[in-house]
């Protein structure tokens, strides 16, 4: 049975999310701050596999829910629902946006979220690249010179779900490591961030063993 997928932020990420996977055959669930009935025509464009709802109904509909807000709302996600789910943050933390506070202390993105909602399965991932280069970059696999996309996290078995899903949507999967070693890597400051870069490319960029 294939996945459900659990979209909350119906932006330019979260669309982007939406539109790959559900050309992979996924339904997704694309949910934002206002109300379904706003996303009515996206998810027209999208297809039957799309419905629309609320940020709630997209944690009880997806196995994966992607949180593609802007970092500093993290605060507005539902706080429950999320046992046996796995959280996939493609935010970023930009100061200037979202102001100091953990992130700005050390911690990662990633690490708040999961400290904010404990019961899900944080994974790091599809925070990397902007959406233009997501829609237009993406290419079967074992296409020569396919494009890579990094992820990272603590749990072994969440990180091979997204993986699936990173390959789905047309990029090579990179491992980083842990949200604390990985996460990092991952940010506006490294790099790989913005630059479409295949697998060999992006771990010789980071120091990651072949």
């Amino acid at each position: 049975m294939s996945l459900h997928v659990g979209v909350i932020g119906a932006g330019q990420i979260g669309g982007a999310v939406a539109t790959l996977l559900t050309a992979a055959g996924y339904p997704v669930l694309l949910s934002n701050s206002r109300a379904p009935e706003t996303l009515r025509p996206q998810v027209e464009v999208l297809g039957p596999l799309a419905r629309a709802g609320s940020p709630a109904e997209a944690v009880e509909f997806g196995d994966v829910v992607f949180v593609a807000i802007p970092f500093g709302r993290y605060r507005s996600l539902p706080r429950s629902g999320w046992q046996g789910r796995v959280l996939v943050d493609t935010t970023n933390y930009f100061p200037g946006r979202d102001g100091r506070g953990p992130v700005a202390e050390g911690a990662t993105s990633s690490e708040v979220l999961a400290a904010f909602v404990p019961e899900a399965r944080v994974v790091k991932a599809f925070n990397t690249l902007n959406y233009r280069y997501l829609h237009e970059r993406g290419r079967p696999a074992g296409t020569p010179g396919r494009p890579a996309l990094p992820l990272a996290g603590d749990h072994a078995g969440a990180k091979a779900t997204v993986a699936g899903l990173v390959d789905a949507a047309g990029f090579d999967p990179v491992d980083t490591g842990s949200l604390a070693e990985g996460g990092p890597r991952q940010q506006p400051e490294s790099p790989i961030f913005n630059r479409p870069m295949t697998a060999e490319r992006l771990r010789a960029a980071l120091g990651i063993p072949a």
